[in-house]
């Protein structure tokens, strides 16, 4: 299993990308992973077709617009994408302006919900569901002790 975790921007915060290292390093333990800082939208979709010999990443947007999905939902989304597909993931997390109309056509979306929340919090609530859906999968307590 392959994961891109993208956001458009720079990190300001330190505790931002403590929290961000910290989920990476988490989901590391069950699946290839690596987050990218990009500057706009069109590095992200090159990015998305830079994989060598592979086809390209699957790109999965998170915007408000997509489908909101249960910490379970979204565990059966991950293990599904790579039980159907040999594509590694590419999960992208746009910055303040979100992302155009056409990227998204191109993409999958994914919705963390009705709220309206900063990008960088935005990446590290992703990260820790992404973390969640592994433990899920996995059938790690972190899930259960909730």
């Amino acid at each position: 299993m392959k994961i891109k975790v993208a956001w458009i921007g720079k990190t300001k915060e330190p505790a931002v990308q403590s929290l961000t290292d910290e989920y990476l390093k988490r989901v590391s333990r069950y699946a290839e992973i690596e987050g990218v800082s990009l500057a706009d939208e069109r590095a992200l979709l090159k990015l998305r077709e830079r994989s060598g010999t592979r086809s390209g990443h699957a790109l999965v947007l998170l915007d408000p617009r997509g489908k909101q999905l249960t910490s379970e939902q979204f565990a059966q989304f991950v293990q599904d994408h790579f039980t159907n597909k040999a594509q590694p993931l590419l999960f992208a997390i746009g910055g303040a302006d979100g992302f155009s109309d056409s990227t998204r056509q191109a993409a999958q979306l994914i919705s963390l919900g009705k709220i309206t929340m900063a990008h960088e919090i935005a990446r590290i609530v992703f990260l820790e569901q992404l973390y969640r859906a592994f433990a899920i999968l996995n059938r790690h307590p972190y899930h259960s002790g909730h």
